[in-house]
């Protein structure tokens, strides 16, 4: 049996970002065919980086788990500042490398772990691009690795140490079309493997989905539904912005409802109800009662809720800035996309006045994730990559 190993910045049953909880189901999904280890570190917060799990090593849904200590907590006072230089003035490898190291988890532990066992497995998983984890463990296991970039079109990637960093591994997995066609475009990359098709991930929802079930518990209908964190990175002060003003241009019973943990403040209004971070079964249930799913994003690589929100043959409502979740909507034509306030404010009003039509889109969408994103396809295409970057070692 070929051990591998799962390298992310963190990992556990209370980690909700999503390329977090990405790495857990394919780490868990692999398990039976594969020696699988997750080597991460022992943080929860992605703000800070802080030491809060106590164990160096664990199982969790029968997946061996490694963590390793934080050499200190990120100072995001420090590091903003920093980043700000960097990203808008340019800097040397060196001077990016350093803006790396505050971006942390600053582990050298971990590091040191690769450095020292990787003859011990055959092929090691990065997921994301983005972080020291990732940056130094890549530089550490070179070729015998795998990245799950979970890029978009974001300032930090285009840093130089990025156009680096993504020939170290000897292959990409992506999660979409749309991110394969930056990144290579990005970086002037072929694929490796000629790999066929794309991963991402498996979209499963539950049996027992019941909207009425949400409106009693919540009091709530007529709402448009927001999933994810709610900050200003995930374009959540224009969401507001514009709900506010399509609220004065189109008075009425619609409400914005909220579900996850909140970064920044949310509008004390009436018409805006955050619920804080809720079950799965409230998400779903949610989802199923809610009049469309909002994604306001311009930086996303895939979009779990969105393809969940597809599968439930919900209408989909997201920024067309965001091409990744764009190529969701036009391929499946299960949604729609908007540029700026009015084309916000006649989608929403496209989509309340025609629930026929979107009873449509909505099959359309689910239609496009049964075809797309589903367990056995991706973890079958993931498998043949491992079993080709292991041979080639």
């Amino acid at each position: 049996m070929k051990k591998i190993a799962f390298v992310t910045q963190r990992y556990g049953l209370e980690v909700n970002g999503g390329a977090e909880v990405h790495c857990r189901l394919l780490a868990e999904r692999l398990s039976d065919k594969y020696d699988v280890d997750v080597i991460t570190t022992k943080a929860i917060d992605y703000v800070t980086w802080k030491d809060e799990y106590t164990e160096d090593e664990e199982y969790i849904n029968g997946v061996r788990v490694k963590r390793f200590s934080v050499d200190h907590v990120r100072d995001n006072n420090k590091f903003n500042k920093y980043s700000e230089r960097i990203l808008q003035l340019g800097a040397s490898i060196e001077e990016e490398e350093k803006w790396m190291d505050l971006q942390g988890p600053h582990s050298s532990d971990l590091i040191r772990y690769l450095e020292d066992e990787q003859d011990n497995y055959d092929v090691f998983i990065f997921l994301c691009y983005l972080y020291y984890t990732t940056y130094y463990g890549l530089k550490a296991v070179g070729a015998k690795s795998i990245l799950i970039p979970t890029a978009h079109d974001e300032l930090p990637i285009y840093l130089g140490i990025f156009k680096n960093m993504f020939r170290w591994p000897k292959a990409l997995f992506y999660n979409a079309e749309a991110e394969k066609r930056f990144v290579e475009g990005r970086f002037g990359i072929e694929d490796k493997l000629n790999n066929s098709g794309h991963g991402g991930i498996g979209i499963e929802v539950p049996e027992d989905i019941s909207a009425e079930r949400f409106r009693d518990k919540y009091g709530l209908s007529d709402f448009v539904l927001y999933i994810g964190r709610i900050e200003e990175h995930k374009g959540c002060r224009e969401m507001f912005r514009y709900f506010e003003e399509y609220k004065k241009r189109n008075p009425g019973n619609l409400k914005l409802v909220l579900m996850g943990k909140s970064v920044i403040d949310v509008p004390e209004r009436d018409d805006i109800v955050s619920l804080g971070f809720v079950s799965e079964e409230d998400k779903y249930d949610g989802l199923a009662a809610s009049s469309f799913l909002l994604l306001p994003s311009k930086y996303e690589s895939l979009s779990i809720v969105v393809l969940e929100a597809m599968a439930l043959e919900k209408t989909v409502l997201i920024d067309a800035e965001c091409e990744v979740v764009r190529d969701h909507c036009t391929v499946s034509n299960g949604g729609l996309y908007y540029h700026g306030f009015y084309e916000f404010e006649g989608c929403v009003n496209y989509i309340l006045e025609n629930s026929e039509i979107c009873k449509k889109m909505g099959k359309n969408g689910k239609a496009y994730v049964d075809r797309c994103y589903t367990w056995d396809s991706i973890i079958g295409r993931l498998e043949d990559m491992i079993e080709r970057v292991a041979i080639s070692q």
